[in-house]
């Protein structure tokens, strides 16, 4: 590519993080309770952008819970200090908050070593010139009249001890009063200023990027007077991008700066199909602030190059065509939870799921839930990929004859059971099945970290056709909020089970009326004994996706 084209990593990636080493760039994600976690890429011109592996895996010790789409990893950061890779995280399915470390991005990475005395999210990590360590968090920690309110809090760390060398200190709150979640703070050095950067507003509309600076390292820092500096909520709920906020910044070897946040593509309307996304826009420095996208004020859909930067392939993002021939899944396919035992293999031409005890779409559980997020016993077969077009094609070919209560298929789906399913099935009776399903969870207005939640799951049979052949096709056609639902016995004899469906309902912000959907819509294979784990297998020998 000879431009940034946003957004430059498409579908869920949010909460971009990235550093540079000499003519390198790396970027990390939020990946919640997908499995390997965190995955990591590599630009040379900030606009194309290669997966070099994933930071998280069960080589190095990495559990995480399937339960709601929207627990486990989030806000990761990455920062390079002589010769190593920091990346500070929290896992929410394990023990909070955590440190790994790697020489070389792509790998192998450490296994994670637990900051039991850094509390609270979206805990960052900071290297001064003279490589001393410090850790950034979030919490109520800021005294207003003898009222603790949210802000950012630092304190000096050892990362050979793994504790604190100093108590947390608060040094800012937010830039506008009373602000909703300030949280993701970056702290940088530039010109003898410490610069503090963070988010506020809560990660749907009206999220934004607030900047404060201060001479001393641990003093109160001061809002710049032009906050915030990039928003998006002002443009209206049709704009072209929405959500903007979350920002890292970057300079450039030509000593240019740029800033990678996240984002989202309306569909018809606010509808967060895609998830949110990352994107990347100039900075400037003008009278020792940072000015975002310059000219505009807004992130724009293109910009020129870096200086001295040079175009890439720009295919990293290409349709998806997979006949499952190598070990080990496409780079871009991801599992839900961590696979203890017998969950699916791969190679010679197939992916095969097991049938385990787990449903698709058991009930989601409270994230607070210490035991549930312990077990290691509770696995989903399931296979996804991450929609990243507004309009798609995505099939599969599966060849599996359910027997009992033993379901498979395929689905599209986004957080906390919000599901449309095409699922191969033993009717009542006694033959097989094809049935669209829907399910949804009515969560009552609460998200599922908030500790009262509790979760109703409601399923619907939207259509069905008898089915008698081993093999399948299955196909999911999306336009806009619109889908299609089809099948056949090969990709050149398909037949409609159910068209014109309505995408919007499985989005959980606009259903169950809450703003804490962090996930966009995946589509992907799957198999279930739904309550037994009766030892068979769904075979499946193709999937592809491709725009439309």
């Amino acid at each position: 590519m000879n431009v940034i084209h946003n957004p430059v990593i498409p579908g869920t990636y949010p909460d971009p993080s990235i550093c540079r080493v000499g003519d390198d760039y790396y970027l990390i994600c939020s990946s919640f309770e997908l499995y390997p976690g965190i995955p990591i890429f590599h630009s040379r011109n900030l606009a194309d952008w290669t997966q070099i592996g994933n930071v998280m895996t069960a080589a190095n010790g990495f559990h995480v819970k399937s339960n709601s789409l929207i627990g486990g990893v989030m806000a990761p950061t990455i920062r390079y200090s002589n010769g190593t890779f920091y990346i500070v995280n929290a896992n929410f399915s394990d023990k909070g908050n955590f440190v790994v470390t790697a020489t070389d991005p792509a790998g192998p990475w450490s296994e994670p070593r637990w900051m039991t005395d850094v509390p609270g999210i979206d805990a960052s990590v900071f290297f001064d010139d003279d490589g001393s360590a410090y850790v950034l968090g979030t919490g109520d920690v800021v005294d207003e009249n003898g009222v603790k309110t949210r802000g950012i809090w630092m304190a000096g760390y050892d990362f050979e001890r793994m504790r604190r060398t100093t108590e947390p200190r608060p040094i800012w709150t937010c830039a506008l009063r009373g602000a909703e979640a300030p949280e993701s703070p970056h702290l940088y050095r530039k010109d003898g200023w410490y610069y503090l950067v963070i988010a506020e507003g809560g990660t749907e509309h009206y999220h934004a990027v607030t900047v404060a600076r201060s001479r001393e390292l641990f003093g109160w820092y001061e809002g710049n007077p032009a906050n915030p500096v990039m928003t998006h909520r002002h443009l209206g709920m049709d704009a072209q991008f929405v959500n903007i906020g979350h920002a890292d910044l970057v300079d450039t070897p030509e000593g240019d700066w740029y800033a990678a946040m996240l984002g989202s593509r309306t569909i018809e309307g606010c509808h967060k199909n895609l998830g949110r996304e990352t994107f990347v826009c100039p900075v400037e420095w003008q009278n020792d602030w940072p000015v975002f996208s310059p000219g505009t004020g807004k992130v724009e859909e293109e910009y020129p190059l870096p200086r001295g930067a040079e175009p890439g392939e720009g295919d990293a993002w290409a349709d998806l065509d997979c006949d499952f021939a190598d070990d080990g899944l496409p780079a871009r396919m991801v599992l839900w939870g961590t696979p203890y035992g017998d969950v699916y293999t791969v190679g010679n031409g197939k992916l095969e799921l097991s049938c385990l005890a787990r449903a698709i779409d058991q009930p989601v559980r409270c994230a607070l839930d210490e035991c549930e997020n312990a077990r290691r016993d509770d696995c989903v077969a399931f296979a996804g990929f991450r929609q990243f077009t507004a309009d798609f094609v995505a099939e599969c070919e599966m060849a599996f004859v359910p027997e009992g209560a033993e379901t498979a298929g395929f689905l599209i789906m986004e957080a906390c059971n919000h599901q449309y399913r095409l699922e191969r099935s033993v009717g009542a009776d006694g033959g097989q099945i094809l049935s669209l399903v829907l399910t949804t969870t009515d969560m009552h207005g609460m998200l599922p970290h908030m500790p009262m939640f509790k979760g109703e799951t409601v399923k619907e049979i939207v259509a069905s056709v008898p089915y008698g052949r081993e093999t399948v096709v299955l196909r999911i056609e999306g336009r806009g909020q619109r889908l299609t639902f089809s099948y056949g016995p090969d990709s050149s004899h398909m037949q409609v089970l159910a068209a014109d469906q309505d995408a919007v309902r499985i989005n959980p912000d606009i259903l169950a009326g809450t703003s804490g959907n962090l996930v966009g819509d995946f589509v992907g294979m799957y198999a279930s004994g739904n309550g037994v784990d009766t030892g068979r297998k769904a075979v499946f020998t193709r999937f592809a996706y491709r725009a439309a």
